[in-house]
C-alpha cells in the first residue's frame, strides 16, 4: 500500500530509538559517577579515607569540623532496618494472602489499594511520622522519646516500603507453576505446608529481590528521615533518640549556604559517593542471593 513505511525501516528506527535511550541512560550514569568521584577526590585530599569511614564524629557544618561517617551510617542502618522489619512482615504477609488465600475478586480489589501507598509523597510520610506516630508512641509507650527519633522514621519507612515488598513478592509467588501446588496436594500436604514448604521456597529469588530493593529504597530515602529522625549525628543504636542519616545530611547541607569549592561543599559529594557505593553493594548482594536461591530451587534468574 502506498504511503506505508516499510517494515525493515520501522525495525531500524525502533532499534535506533531504543539504542539511543539505552545510551542516554548509561551516559547520565557516567556523568553522575564522574561528578561524584571528581569532587570526592578533592575532598579526600584534605580528609583521609580512614577518618571518613571509621571516624566516630561528624560535624562538617560546624567550626570544629569532624568528618567521620560512622554516626551517619549508624543512623541510616538503624532507620532502614526498622523499616525493613515492618515492611517484611506487612508486605510478605499481604503477598502470601493475595497469592495463596484471597479469591480472585479480593485480589483484584486489594492489590491496587496496597499499591496506592507507593504513590503517597514521602514528605507526607515524614510529617505523618512527626505529627502522628511520634505523639502516639510517646503518649502510650515511651515517655522519654525525643520529638525526632529513629523509631518513628523507621515505622514510616516500613509503611512506605510495604507496597514494594508486597507487589514484587506477590508476583513471585503467583508466578510459581500451579503444578507444584497440585503435586504437593496429591501427596497429602495441607494448605500451610504447600505455601511455606513448596511455593515460598520456589519464589525465594523474587522475595529476596523484593527485600533488597526495599532496603536500597530505604537507605536512599531523604524526606522521611529528614523530617522525622532529625539532624543529630550521634553514634547510637537507641531508636528513641534523634539521628542523622547520610541522605539527611545531604538535604541539610545542600541548601546553597556552603560556598563552591569549600570542604563543606565537597563533603556533599563524598557522602553521596558513599551512599552510591552502599546502594550498589546492596543491589549486588541481592543479585547474588537471588541467583543462589535460583540455583537451589530451579528458578530462571
Amino acid at each position: 500500500m502506498e504511503g506505508r513505511i516499510p517494515k525493515a525501516l520501522l525495525d531500524r528506527l525502533a532499534f535506533a530509538g531504543f539504542s539511543l535511550a539505552a545510551f542516554l541512560g548509561i551516559a547520565a550514569m557516567a556523568v553522575i559517577v564522574y561528578t561524584l568521584v571528581s569532587e570526592s577526590l578533592s575532598f579526600f585530599r584534605q580528609v583521609s579515607l580512614g577518618e571518613f569511614i571509621l571516624g566516630r564524629e561528624w560535624s562538617a557544618l560546624f567550626k570544629e569540623k569532624q568528618f567521620g561517617t560512622l554516626p551517619l551510617l549508624a543512623g541510616t542502618l538503624l532507620t532502614s532496618s526498622i523499616g525493613l522489619s515492618i515492611a517484611a512482615v506487612l508486605g510478605l504477609g499481604s503477598a502470601i494472602f493475595l497469592s495463596e488465600y484471597a479469591s480472585p475478586r479480593v485480589r483484584r480489589l486489594a492489590k491496587p489499594i496496597i499499591e496506592v501507598l507507593a504513590g503517597i509523597p514521602t514528605v507526607v510520610y515524614g510529617y505523618f511520622a512527626l505529627t502522628m506516630i511520634t505523639p502516639f508512641l510517646k503518649n502510650s509507650l515511651f515517655e522519654d522519646m525525643s520529638v525526632h527519633n529513629a523509631l518513628a522514621a523507621g515505622i514510616a519507612l516500613g509503611v512506605m516500603m510495604t507496597p514494594m515488598v508486597a507487589s514484587i513478592s506477590e508476583d513471585a509467588l503467583y508466578a510459581v507453576p500451579d503444578q507444584l501446588r497440585q503435586g504437593a496436594y496429591a501427596l497429602g500436604a495441607r494448605k500451610h505446608q504447600v505455601v511455606f514448604k513448596v511455593v515460598f521456597p520456589a519464589a525465594m529469588p523474587g522475595i529476596v529481590a523484593a527485600f533488597i530493593l526495599a532496603l536500597a529504597r530505604a537507605v536512599g530515602e531523604t524526606m522521611i528521615v529528614t523530617i522525622a529522625a532529625g539532624f543529630r549525628p550521634v553514634l547510637t543504636l537507641n531508636p528513641l533518640e534523634p539521628v542523622q542519616t547520610l541522605t539527611a545530611f545531604i538535604a541539610q547541607a545542600a541548601t546553597g549556604d556552603n560556598p563552591y569549592g569549600t570542604i563543606e561543599y565537597r563533603s556533599l559529594f563524598a557522602v553521596g559517593l558513599y551512599l552510591f557505593l552502599l546502594v550498589m553493594a546492596l543491589n549486588t548482594l541481592g543479585l547474588l542471593m537471588a541467583r543462589k536461591y535460583s540455583r537451589r530451587y530451579g528458578g530462571g534468574w
